[in-house]
C-alpha cells in the first residue's frame, strides 16, 4: 500500500525567491541570508495506523568543522542519462574520468602529459595538473550526491537543480558555483488527467478553487517531491492535499486510481500525452537543469578546494562558450589588409566576436616574394554560419564552389574553391568540442555547385 502523508506547513519560504534560496558563491563575502524553517509536523497514514512525528529542519546553522582528509571529493550521479551527460561534458573539458571497474564507486582524473614543449606552457599545464592530482571522484546517487554535501563526505557534486532543491531545503551550507551547465534540462510540474472532472481545468487556480476537494476527501497527488510539492501546494491556496510518496511510472496513478494529480519532472511532455495527463497553467514548480555545487565548509575551510573549483569552472565556462562556434578561414586576395578588413567589415556576420585577424599569405613569384593574399579568421556562430557563408562569398572575387568534408570526429570542414588558378579557400572548424585526430574519408564527402 502506498504510504500518504499529510504535511501541514507554517513559515515556508516563499518559493518566488528562487533561485536564491539557495546561495551563489561569492569571493567577496563567504555567507548569505536565508529564510530560516519552523517546526514541521508530519502525519503518516499506512495501514490504518496513524502516527505523528516531529521533524526539525534547522538551516545555516552546519558545523563548520571539516573531517580531516587530504584529497577534494566530486560526487557524480552513478546511473542514467545524468550520469553520462555528466561525463561526457568532464571529457570535453579535458577531465576525462577514469573508472578502472565499472562497479568501482571511486575513480579518478588523470591528466595526459603535456604536448607542448614551450617551458612557459610546461609550467602552466604542470601547474594545472597539481591542482587536479588530489581530486578524488565518487559515484552516488543524486539525492545522496546532496546529503554527503551537507555531511561534509563530499566537497562538490554535480546534480539537477530539482535533486538540490528536494534534499538541501535550502540549507546555506550548500552553494550553486555554476548554476547552468546546458544538460539535464526539464522542469518540476503538476499534471492532471484530461478527463473526468478535470477535463475543463487548465491552471492550478482553478484547481485549488474545486469543491471536490475537502478534508474528508482531500487532493491525492502522487510524488517523489515531498519537499517541494507541499511547500508549492500551500503558497497556491491548496488546504485539502495529501501526497503519496512514489518513484517512477507516475504516469499510471491517476489511471490506476490512487491518485488524482501527479507532480514530476517533464523535458518532452510525450509520456503524459500518451497517459492522458496534462499540464496546467501555473502548475510548473521549477525550472531544472545540471548545476555544479559545493559545500560551503569544504570551499571557506578545506585545502585545495577552491583551485580546483576555479580550474572546474574555468574549463565548464570555456566549454559553453565554445559550443555553437566556428571559426572561419578565408584566402582573399587584396592590395592591403587594410582594405581586406574594410571588405569583411561592411558585412554585419563578418564582425567576428571582436573582429576578423587579417595576415599576409606570401607567395614567391619570379624569384620574388609578394603578398597577394591575405588569411582572414573570424569566430561566428552555428546560427549564422550559412549568412557568413553568403555574405563572404559576396565579397571574394572569383566565383565559388562549395565542398563540404566530412570527418569521422565532431570537425567540420567547408571549403569554397575558386575556378581560377590561385583560388581563394574558406575553412569553417567547430570549437565546441575537444580536439582530435582528422580522418578524412573521400567517399563521405558531398559537393555543391553554386549558380
Amino acid at each position: 500500500m502506498a504510504m500518504l502523508q499529510t504535511t501541514f506547513l507554517q513559515q515556508w519560504p516563499s518559493l518566488s525567491a528562487y533561485p536564491h534560496s539557495f546561495p551563489y558563491w561569492s569571493s567577496s563575502s563567504a555567507t548569505s541570508t536565508i529564510c530560516s524553517f519552523s517546526l514541521v509536523k508530519v502525519k503518516v497514514y499506512a495501514c490504518c495506523q496513524t502516527s505523528s512525528m516531529p521533524m526539525s529542519v534547522v538551516n545555516g546553522n552546519a558545523d563548520l568543522r571539516v573531517p580531516q582528509r587530504s584529497e577534494v571529493r566530486l560526487g557524480l550521479p552513478s546511473k542514467g542519462r545524468m550520469a553520462s551527460d555528466t561525463l561526457d561534458l568532464l571529457k570535453d573539458c579535458q577531465l576525462s574520468v577514469k573508472q578502472v571497474n565499472p562497479r568501482q564507486y571511486v575513480a579518478q582524473i588523470p591528466q595526459e602529459p603535456c604536448l607542448f614543449q614551450t617551458k612557459i606552457l610546461l609550467l602552466a599545464t604542470e601547474k594545472r595538473k597539481l591542482k587536479l592530482s588530489n581530486l578524488e571522484v565518487w559515484f552516488q546517487r543524486p539525492k545522496d550526491i546532496v546529503k554527503k554535501l551537507l555531511s561534509g563526505d563530499l566537497d562538490l557534486g554535480m546534480v539537477g537543480l530539482d535533486t538540490l532543491c528536494e534534499y538541501g531545503q535550502g540549507s546555506n551550507d550548500l552553494v550553486i558555483v555554476h548554476d547552468d551547465l546546458d544538460y539535464g534540462q526539464c522542469h518540476l510540474s503538476f499534471a492532471i488527467p484530461k478527463y473526468g472532472i478535470f477535463e475543463n481545468i487548465n491552471s492550478i487556480k482553478e484547481l485549488a478553487e474545486m469543491p471536490q476537494w475537502t478534508a474528508e476527501r482531500p487532493l491525492r497527488v502522487a510524488t517523489g517531491f515531498t519537499y517541494l510539492g507541499p511547500k508549492f501546494m500551500k503558497e497556491n491556496g491548496l488546504k485539502h492535499v495529501t501526497f503519496s510518496t512514489a518513484d517512477g511510472a507516475l504516469e499510471a496513478a491517476p489511471a490506476m486510481g490512487i491518485a488524482d494529480a501527479i507532480l514530476d519532472l517533464v523535458s518532452s511532455g510525450t509520456t503524459l500525452k500518451e497517459n492522458n495527463l496534462k499540464e496546467i497553467e501555473g502548475g510548473v514548480v521549477l525550472q531544472s537543469q545540471a548545476v555544479l555545487v559545493g559545500s560551503r565548509k569544504s570551499l571557506t575551510c578545506r585545502e585545495g578546494v577552491l583551485d580546483i573549483t576555479h580550474e572546474m569552472l574555468e574549463r565548464f565556462e570555456a566549454h559553453l562558450r565554445a559550443v555553437g562556434q566556428f571559426t572561419v578561414t578565408a584566402n582573399m586576395r587584396g592590395s592591403s589588409a587594410e582594405e581586406v578588413a574594410e571588405r569583411i567589415l561592411s558585412q554585419a556576420s563578418l564582425s567576428g566576436l571582436q573582429g576578423p585577424t587579417v595576415s599576409p599569405v606570401f607567395c614567391k613569384k619570379d624569384g620574388k616574394v609578394l603578398a597577394d593574399y591575405y588569411a582572414i579568421v573570424i569566430c561566428v556562430p552555428k546560427k549564422a554560419l550559412y549568412k557568413a557563408v553568403q555574405q563572404l562569398r559576396a565579397v571574394m572575387l572569383f566565383p565559388l564552389e562549395f565542398f563540404l568534408s566530412c570527418y569521422h570526429l565532431p570537425l567540420v570542414a567547408l571549403s569554397l574553391k575558386g575556378q581560377a588558378q590561385g583560388e581563394p579557400l574558406l575553412c569553417l572548424k567547430e570549437i565546441g568540442h575537444s580536439g582530435g585526430r582528422e580522418e578524412h574519408t573521400p567517399h563521405e564527402s558531398v559537393q555543391f555547385s553554386s549558380s
